[in-house]
């Protein structure tokens, strides 16, 4: 299978095309979104490994041109930042995978493997839970089939927590994600926004998916 890389950090993309070609893979490199592109126009590639901070045409951009153009080729962006609304942006762009920096080739390895083994009809746009269902592309969130309005944070707050179903989250690490806040212990943002949350997607429902772990934080799951 061949893999396009585009990383304006050379020893990045070195380390990358090395790990990937001793795997058997054909790498080729970018260093610019431009060159991506030109690239992606005459190559028919497998896989597209993609920088979100690129010179003049970053990642994002990348991507939409790539999707408007009607090219299904996988995506895994490869980012420093790490907060949720990247991340979401990131899935609504047509990305499937997104890992930050620093990373460990064999975390790479593997979320490459997953991603090509998925067939193409089968990317998730869409997660559903229970009778709730979230779409990454539109941003919009059903319950029982009844549409859910939420503001951004909201939207970011239940992503993050979908992202992390069955995994309790301590306040501190959802405060700095959805917010990118210290966390401040004397503050209740994160009580407050999840009250908000459960008051549309859970409190007109008998099964409810957002749970308090006492003195530690929070749980989306299906009971």
């Amino acid at each position: 299978m061949r893999i396009l890389i585009v990383e304006d950090e050379k020893k990045i993309a070195s380390f990358i095309k090395k790990g990937l070609t001793e795997k058997n893979f054909v790498v080729d490199i970018a260093e610019t979104g431009e060159d991506g592109l030109c690239l992606m126009a005459s190559v028919d590639y497998d896989l597209l490994i993609l920088d979100v901070m690129l010179p003049v045409k970053d990642g994002w951009s990348v991507i939409s041109e790539v999707r408007s153009a009607g090219l299904q080729v996988p995506v895994i962006f490869l980012t420093a930042r790490d907060g949720v609304g990247d991340r979401v942006k990131g899935l609504e762009l047509g990305a499937d995978d997104y890992l930050v920096k620093p990373f460990a080739f064999s975390e790479l390895l593997a979320r490459v493997r997953a991603v090509l083994r998925r067939p193409q009809e089968q990317k998730a746009e869409k997660l559903i839970i229970a009778d709730r269902e979230i779409n990454w592309m539109n941003h919009k969130v059903l319950r029982a089939g009844k549409s859910i309005e939420l503001t951004k944070n909201e939207f970011i707050l239940l992503s993050l927590l979908t992202e992390r179903k069955g995994e309790v989250l301590s306040r501190t690490f959802i405060a700095e994600q959805v917010w990118d806040i210290n966390f401040d212990t004397d503050t209740n943002v994160v009580d407050v926004a999840i009250k908000r949350l459960r008051l549309k997607i859970d409190n007109p429902f008998a099964a409810k998916l957002i749970h308090t772990v006492r003195g530690i934080g929070y749980i989306l799951e299906e009971r």
